[in-house]
């Protein structure tokens, strides 16, 4: 902190924790963090009450919404593997949000936890013995990490895939569905602006996302035999041919 800068821009759970543990007096404003209150950053998303505030990167909510794409563009799934980061308390919050509604969608779940490579391989290779299957695949650092492998996987066994990012089907993914990546900056402008104008992180609310975008990669479709319904299709912010 030999800068002695005025308010910190961190990006992500890791970024976060490595400011936060430079500094409990300088200002940061934090973006792109699965879980704040989960990973201890904050007190609570209405009163931060420490040194840190900002936007979080999704709500448990939305979990749920990868499951309704997912039976909407193979609606005769019935297991469906949920990769999450479990060292991430968004990986364990995000699989219980989907499997608290699995039962009314028909679909039998297995968390797979996403570590190293071959850990993935041998999972996913073991879940698709039986037909019928999909994947959802969570936020989190590692999902991302190992994104190739992932979208790999599923075109190698031909299961239908939803996604947390769009980076997903623009590297070959089915179907992403996730908060717009450059809206939470610009948000964090303000707040950066506010607190330069006195306001205390402390009292400044942690937002989540108000901006989602849907794409989908047709290309893949065709090669797992998918048929996308025209009216999600209509629903796309972006269509990769």
């Amino acid at each position: 902190m030999g800068l002695a800068p005025d308010v910190l821009l961190a990006t992500g759970s890791a970024g976060l924790s490595d400011l936060l543990e430079t500094t409990r007096t300088v200002p940061i404003v934090f973006v792109n963090v699965g879980d704040p209150v989960g990973g201890g950053f904050v007190e609570s998303l209405a009163r931060p009450g420490g040194n840190a505030t900002g936007f979080s990167f999704t709500e448990y909510s939305v979990s749920v919404k990868w499951l309704e794409l997912l039976k909407e563009i193979a609606p005769g799934l019935a297991r469906v593997a949920v990769l999450r980061d479990a060292r991430q308390a968004s990986g364990s919050g995000q699989f219980g949000a989907i499997q608290a509604v699995a039962p009314s969608f028909g679909v039998e779940l297995t968390p797979i936890d996403v570590r190293d490579a071959s850990e993935i391989e041998r999972a996913v290779t073991a879940f698709v013995r039986n037909a019928k299957a999909g994947l959802i695949i969570t936020t989190g650092q590692m999902t991302l990490v190992h994104r190739d492998l992932i979208i790999n996987l599923a075109a190698r066994h031909a299961l239908p895939a939803v996604y947390w990012n769009r980076f997903y089907p623009a590297a070959g993914g089915l179907i992403s569905y996730g908060p717009d990546p450059v809206d939470p900056y610009r948000r964090a402008a303000g707040y950066i602006n506010r607190i330069l104008r006195g306001e205390k992180p402390a009292e400044l609310p942690v937002q989540a996302p108000t901006k989602y975008e849907l794409v989908i990669n047709l290309k893949t479709a065709r090669a797992l035999g998918v048929t996308v319904p025209p009216a999600l299709l209509a629903r796309a912010d972006e269509v990769i041919e």
